[in-house]
């Protein structure tokens, strides 16, 4: 059982939004997600806060003009997920555009590991850079950095991950780091590289590149949508600066002036990128990017994004869609002996789940935490082998995800200072984590952190709670209702609107071997399609549901559809 309760909202606010010109469901929504200044809800460039609050970003604008009057060769080293690899993308571009000589390597998980690694530097000398800039990783690469710069190349690094104890010894512009003030600590991988591009351009019209006409300056915007799609499917929290960065970008997707490999993905994925949505960038298009990471090489899903055929694009978009579809078949056997696994473990008296297997896929381990944090809401770690190509290996890797009230990054820094011996690596966020630990040592480090995470959450957190925006009158169920939500910027810590209402199950029947279609029969008679997706089990005739309200597309027409989050008999 759940906890259901409605979003508190501030009385205030919503007066506020109304006046403004919000509807009353509008104000409600809004005024439930701590927006009490309509100004909150503009989502114009020049509401952007400026990178002249960003640390170092200046610095590394004017290191950046340097290399490029100079002709030196930019190497950029990216991450092997959707943040990476649109980072990667944004750089590649936007640094051409200025002028640079630029290339890019991204390390393959299996081979190399996170970040700039001494190995990785090594696979970068082959192009023979006279300066690496990291992308979305780099915060923590003490050893790569050294290693860099003893073989005489310079590094630059970009990232927003949290720092550790010690930084590498470069120039960096994160906005996580000691000493930087920026407003915003929630930016991106990808939003990081837009943002020192900013400053690049100022340095470049400070420097008097353009004064002449005879170059022109790149306009920013026209790689907005590569920011949304990287920004999005990272899960980073879409605070207002984030959320211009975002709507901006489907702005353009909308009016099809994407990048040809954006446009390419939506065709693959049988979207219209005219209604493009948060939705979409999160559960469409970042999947199958990231896809490339998991079971390929993400150099593939770079090379996507940066396709200016459009036959050539659209192919490869193809084949990335294939990889999704690969992913999902491996995730759903993972995620049934994650099932099976746990049918042996009291979960009720558990504070955390660990969950081992050595012929697990390293590549989406991740995602069966996430499924498994939400079906038993406990911080979860799966961990595999570490080894490749069958190469028998002494480590196994972790990916965790973790519930409101622990840290993830914190509880796993803890387990460390505690006892130094049992992590190799880790890093990440609140939500989610990566580790490295010796096979031998997985017993006790599933103690270790047991313990911690019973010190650092209280029962009653244990419970999920499900926040939701009340219940929806009526009159507001209706198409124009969803359409009217759907284009709306919506993420992590700005979540799209849920509902929850007393309904009785009319008909209820499986589609797809494992999705629940219903009829449902609201209190004021109306009778409505609905779907329980990923859910099998027979479901009670009279329920209080969470939902929230959809389109459903089929052969041509359009339909209001209840997606049921979760149920309940009452």
């Amino acid at each position: 059982m759940s906890l259901i309760r409605p979003r508190p909202i501030a009385p205030q606010a919503v007066a506020a939004l109304q006046q403004a010109g919000y509807t009353p469901l509008q104000a409600r929504i809004y005024a439930a997600r701590g927006i009490a200044d309509p100004q909150e809800l503009e989502h114009e460039l020049s509401r952007l806060l400026p990178f002249t609050l960003l640390k170092n970003a200046t610095a590394m604008a004017a290191r950046l003009a340097d290399a490029i009057a100079a002709g030196q060769r930019l190497l950029i080293v990216g991450d092997y997920d959707a943040d990476g690899a649109t980072a990667t993308t944004l750089g590649m571009k936007g640094l051409a555009a200025f002028g640079a000589v630029v290339d890019f390597i991204v390390p393959n998980r299996f081979e190399y590991g996170y970040g700039l690694t001494p190995e990785i530097v090594d696979l970068a000398r082959a192009k023979a850079p006279d300066v690496i800039i990291t992308v979305d990783n780099g915060i923590a690469s003490l050893a790569g950095v050294r290693h860099a710069q003893a073989h005489g190349i310079e590094v630059l690094i970009t990232d927003h991950h949290l720092p550790g104890d010690e930084l590498p010894p470069a120039l960096i512009v994160n906005p996580n780091q000691p000493g930087c003030t920026f407003p915003s600590k929630n930016l991106a991988g990808v939003g990081v590289m837009f943002y020192v591009l900013m400053a690049l351009r100022a340095e470049l019209r400070q420097r008097g590149v353009y004064a002449n006409g005879q170059q022109a300056e790149p306009n920013l915007a026209q790689w907005l949508d590569i920011v949304a799609l990287g920004t999005v499917a990272d899960v980073v929290k879409l605070d207002a600066n984030n959320r211009i960065l975002v709507e901006q970008g489907l702005k353009r997707m909308r009016a099809g002036r994407a990048c040809t490999g954006i446009m390419a993905l939506f065709a693959a994925a049988g979207r219209y990128h005219g209604r493009a949505s948060c939705f979409d960038l999160g559960f469409t298009l970042g999947p199958r990017l990231n896809a490339a990471g998991r079971l390929d090489d993400m150099s593939f899903g770079i090379n996507t994004l940066l396709a200016t055929d459009e036959g050539q694009a659209l192919q490869q978009a193809k084949a990335l869609d294939q990889l999704n579809r690969a992913r999902r078949e491996i995730e759903q056997g993972m995620r049934e002996e994650a099932e099976r696994a746990l049918l042996a473990v009291d979960v009720a008296d558990r504070y955390s789940l660990c969950l081992y297997q050595p012929d697990w896929h390293q590549g989406v381990i991740g995602i069966v935490a996430s499924r498994v944090k939400d079906q038993f809401h406990r911080p979860t770690l799966v961990f595999a082998d570490g080894g490749v190509d069958g190469v028998v290996c002494d480590e196994i890797k972790g990916s965790g995800r973790s519930i409101p009230g622990l840290h993830l990054r914190d509880a796993l820094d803890l387990v460390s200072k505690r006892q130094p011996q049992l992590i190799r690596k880790f890093g990440g966020h609140a939500m989610a984590a990566g580790l490295t630990i010796a096979k031998a040592d997985y017993a006790a480090f599933a103690v270790a952190f047991e313990d911690v995470c019973r010190e650092l959450l209280d029962e009653s957190q244990l419970t999920r709670v499900i926040e939701t925006d009340g219940e929806l009158p009526a009159d507001a169920l209706q198409i124009a209702t969803a359409e009217q939500l759907d284009r709306q910027v919506w993420g992590q810590g700005f979540p799209a609107p849920v509902f929850q209402g007393r309904f009785r199950v009319v008909e209820q029947r499986i589609v797809g071997e494992k999705h629940s279609k219903l009829k449902l029969s609201s209190p004021e008679g109306m009778v409505l399609d609905a779907m329980r997706f990923n859910y099998a089990e027979p479901i009670p005739r009279d329920i209080q549901a969470v939902y929230k309200i959809a389109v459903n597309e089929f052969r041509g027409e359009r339909h209001l559809q209840l997606q049921l989050e979760y149920c309940e008999a009452v």
